[in-house]
């Protein structure tokens, strides 16, 4: 059973699959009011030299379903 967030909870990561620049520093996921969202976090440097983070949240694609065959479906004629 995978991890569950508790409401308006979330946590962030960082991103060990980082290849290029473009992708996200951190990532991880939040409940806000009971859904979840993915969110995406970026080391940036204002003009004036001061840092924050960058944020992009976007809600998760649904995980596919696998089909379940059954003997009756794999005849070989």
């Amino acid at each position: 059973m995978a991890y569950e967030h508790k409401e308006n909870k979330g946590s962030l990561f960082t991103n060990e699959k980082k290849d290029k620049d473009t992708h996200p520093d951190y990532t991880g996921q939040i409940n806000v009011a009971g859904t979840l969202y993915n969110i995406s976090a970026w080391d940036n440097k204002s003009k004036s030299g001061k840092k924050y983070f960058g944020l992009s949240v976007s809600i998760p694609k649904p995980k596919e379903e696998k089909k379940e065959t059954s003997s009756q479906d794999e005849l070989p004629f």
